[in-house]
């Protein structure tokens, strides 16, 4: 290299850094009501998700949401809108500056959880949260309170909006498409931001599984991307549990009871075995962080047939397989015992631990946790206890770390999210796409 290009190129990289330190400081102006009214207009329409169809989406009614956003999406100023005929939205904000900058883009989900009703979601606006119980329904006795979520103190002062204590609320993830589009229609308003090309995506049928099933990585054409589906404020999370579902059935044998010595065989007996067989202390309600568990999710039981259902969770890879081996010798030990297949075991793997794909990317992590530090957000970089789009994205190819998107107690009536969260999670967005732009 000659002098006279290395100093060029050291004017250059000079002149990127102070653009890069500007923007950390510039603020952002998010509009508070133009976002309660975007994220109400979307909480509204029931898209709730049914893990026992086959289609997709597996309910007609997420196409009602679904239409709705491609109409907005292209009333903002979007181009390439879409949607194809499984109801995957994609759109595109082009770059704004002359030189290459790699395509990222951004994803949330638009169903809800099938765990609780969906329909007639009748939000309610808590201003300037007194941090005290909040009654979401006096004539069914319904509290939200700070006695049994302590979370809510974290955000005294601000604006909540909480359910009316007869569905969930939809936050999950509906905060974070109001805020993926609020981000974008920012962008669009602000042309002095700068900033590459941007590829948004909104999928069906998340809350059961499938969100990525049929998401074409390739027509998304990003290098990476983030799912907005986080909890609260400040979540950063590129590690995820390693996830299988597990059906047991055990078979018994029916007789008339006055009859039945010798012969009659109880499967919720059996069932029971296998139960208390499984380490007790190894389920949800006794685990935290990375401690992963079996849960039992359902029982149908009877004489004749008990059928159970398990999910089964772990971040480590190794423990992940130990735990569907011991289930697999359970299985045998207690055919061993009756000297006969009374049990059959059906394990299916659901998705990965999405860490193995990031680790060698980081960089894009680093990009959203500098892009919360710029907004005065302090990264909470964890792993999530669940799954996520991103995971799957990841093994398909897109990279794809999770970020808050702010509401809290998902997929029950105690669920809700601080405006100011939504607010924050624009800004953090609308600074990815930036620093994204400005970084080497």
């Amino acid at each position: 290299m000659g002098i006279f290009t290395e100093n060029l190129t050291n004017l250059v990289n000079v002149h990127l850094n102070m653009l890069y330190f500007a923007s950390l400081k510039k603020n952002y102006m998010i509009d508070k009501k133009h976002i309660i009214d975007r994220f109400i207009s979307y909480v509204t329409i029931d898209t709730e998700s049914d893990p026992n169809s086959d289609t997709t989406p597996s309910t007609e009614k997420q196409w009602n949401l679904a239409h709705a956003l491609v109409k907005e999406l292209t009333a903002i100023g979007m181009t390439d809108v879409s949607i194809d005929q499984n109801a995957y939205i994609m759109a595109t904000l082009p770059s704004n500056v002359d030189h290459d900058v790699p395509v990222i883009g951004f994803i949330s989900h638009f169903d809800t959880s099938p765990d609780f009703t969906g329909a007639n979601i009748k939000p309610q606006i808590i201003e300037k949260y007194d941090g005290k119980d909040i009654v979401l329904n006096a004539e069914k006795d319904i509290v939200l309170s700070p006695d049994l979520f302590d979370d809510l103190l974290q955000y005294t002062g601000q604006t909540l909006i909480t359910t009316d204590g007869n569905t969930l609320l939809g936050a999950d993830d509906k905060a974070g498409i109001t805020e993926i589009v609020s981000a974008m229609e920012y962008l669009i308003q602000h042309p002095e931001i700068k900033h590459g090309e941007i590829r948004i995506g909104f999928t069906p049928d998340e809350e059961i599984g499938r969100g990525a099933h049929k998401f074409d990585v390739e027509k998304f054409g990003a290098e990476w991307a983030y799912t907005m589906d986080g909890s609260q404020i400040g979540e950063l999370e590129y590690e995820n549990f390693n996830a299988a579902a597990a059906t047991v059935k055990i078979k018994g044998t029916i007789v008339h009871p006055g009859y039945a010595k010798g012969k009659m065989v109880n499967s919720m007996y059996i069932a029971t075995e296998f139960i208390n067989s499984l380490p007790l202390l190894e389920t949800p309600e006794h685990t935290e962080n990375y401690q992963g568990f079996f849960h039992l999710a359902s029982i149908d039981g009877s004489v004749e047939e008990t059928v159970l259902k398990y999910i089964v969770r772990d971040h480590d890879k190794d423990h992940f397989n130990a735990r569907k081996e011991a289930m697999h010798q359970l299985t045998f030990d207690i055919n061993t015992q009756y000297e006969r297949e009374v049990v059959t075991i059906d394990i299916e793997d659901q998705y990965f631990n999405m860490k193995e794909k990031i680790e060698p990317v980081m960089h894009i992590v680093d990009i959203a946790a500098e892009a919360m530090l710029a907004v005065n957000i302090k990264p909470l970089i964890k792993p999530i206890r669940g799954g996520t789009d991103g995971s799957q994205l990841s093994y398909m190819g897109l990279p794809c770390p999770n970020i808050f998107a702010g509401g809290h107690n998902f997929h029950g009536r105690y669920e809700y999210v601080p405006v100011e969260s939504m607010i924050k999670a624009t800004e953090v967005i609308c600074k990815i796409a930036e620093l994204t732009a400005l970084r080497k």
